[in-house]
């Protein structure tokens, strides 16, 4: 069967629990739950739609860059706590992040990224398999781990950093789910293990960083390793029955670059869709934050 490939701008829906405001000139205004936080946002190359005015009288904590990778919080309450819980559902599933200040301007979640898990609950809700089996590599704080579980798949959580994969557990606990598979390691080496086992699975999901690093040192470079891993991870794909989504924030990678990979790497792929995920600001514009390209396969 030729392959198609469709192309689409997405964003999150009906996510009661966050809100981009507004976004512009190097920054970005977001409500997570209760808490309006300022955090530096590259993209946002525009000026700001609100007044500075605005932004001051609506955030409560602003995030200011001490370098490239590191600032501080400033509160306008003291009180205002470092960590707090907002909630995540759609029409599948439901889930809880716990949310925390750190020092990289991240709270622990990527909000664009609710537009994967739907097509991960739903994927897994569709299968006809009994318990689907879903890999999520590159994994961070777990949201489509979480999600996949939620839908009731067998689900392994793969990242590199022990405390990130400490975090995810703690969503998992508050989430109210369990059994999710932990695994901190090298993605790439646990893909290349995985084939010498000779497991498959029925969902694969990759977000990988534009570089990183693995427990023992391992270097990733996006550019230098997508390639690789791509071949590598769809042998991990059960024939009959499969989804794998692929989502890049590098800001050199076009959706067109994702279509090459996967097509390249999986060239019987049925169902592909490319596209951009964004953020639709309340105040009217769009910021565009990673492409993406997904396919699934389901048993007639």
């Amino acid at each position: 069967m030729a392959s198609t490939t469709n192309i689409q701008l997405l964003t999150p829906q009906h996510w009661k629990d966050y809100e981009l405001i507004d976004c512009g000139d190097f920054e970005k205004l977001e409500r997570f739950g209760e808490l309006v936080l300022i955090r530096p946002e590259p993209q946002a190359v525009w000026p700001k739609t609100l007044s500075e005015a605005e932004w001051t009288k609506r955030h409560d904590i602003r995030f200011k860059g001490r370098s490239a990778t590191s600032g501080e919080w400033l509160k306008k309450n003291p009180k205002i706590q470092d960590r707090w819980h907002i909630s995540y559902k759609n029409t599948d599933v439901a889930i809880k992040f716990r949310l925390g200040l750190t020092s990289f301007k991240h709270v622990g979640i990527f909000p664009e990224q609710a537009v994967n898990w739907d097509y991960i609950s739903e994927s897994v809700k569709s299968f006809k398999t009994a318990q689907p089996k879903v890999l999520n590599l590159f994994a961070y704080t777990g949201g489509a781990s979480l999600i996949a579980k939620a839908a009731g798949a067998d689900t392994t959580h793969v990242d590199s950093i022990k405390q990130v994969v400490t975090w995810a557990n703690e969503n998992q606990e508050i989430s109210g789910i369990d059994n999710i598979r932990w695994v901190v390691e090298d993605a790439l080496k646990f893909v290349k293990r995985e084939l010498k086992r000779g497991n498959t699975y029925n969902g694969i999901i990759l977000d990988p960083p534009a570089y990183g690093h693995g427990p023992k040192g391992e270097k990733w470079k996006l550019e230098d390793h997508i390639m690789e891993m791509m071949r590598d991870v769809v042998q991990l794909l059960d024939p009959e029955e499969h989804f794998l989504i692929l989502n890049t924030y590098s800001l050199g990678f076009s959706s067109v670059i994702v279509e090459n990979l996967i097509k390249t790497a999986y060239p019987k792929v049925e169902n592909l869709e490319i596209g951009e995920l964004y953020l639709q600001a309340t105040a009217g514009i769009k910021l565009p934050l990673g492409v993406f390209g997904k396919f699934r396969k389901i048993k007639k």
